[in-house]
């Protein structure tokens, strides 16, 4: 019997990008969309985010690690380039600040909120 799996399918395209807000921060020229909502932690774990030519997301520690993909373009975390198709893993407790000089989208699973420094 074929299962049904549309119910868990996010069609990215059809989504609209938002500009990123955190706890009334608004980060200029940084843009998200939400492919996994995970109902009992009541926040996003899995993410498109698009930065635009010059835009930054200030220093931050991540408490249970993060992926990041780049999809798109380049960004900068911790003096390292990551380019199209780099991949990222970040430990838990890992502190970094991203720019983007081009501008670039990245996909992200972050488990735990992040923690602003």
């Amino acid at each position: 019997m074929k299962k049904n799996i549309d119910a868990y399918i996010v069609r990215s395209e059809q989504k609209v990008w938002t500009a990123l807000v955190e706890e009334g921060i608004h980060y200029k020229g940084v843009f998200v969309k939400s492919l996994r909502f995970d109902k009992e932690k009541q926040r996003s774990t899995t993410i498109l985010l698009k930065f635009e030519p010059g835009s930054s997301y200030p220093y931050h520690n991540h408490p249970a690690g993060e992926e990041i993909f780049v999809l798109q373009g380049s960004c900068e975390i911790e003096g390292s380039l990551l380019e199209e198709g780099d991949y990222l893993f970040t430990p838990p407790n890992s502190k970094h600040a991203v720019k983007s000089e081009s501008g670039c989208t990245l996909l992200l699973v972050i488990p735990e909120e992040v923690e602003k420094l």
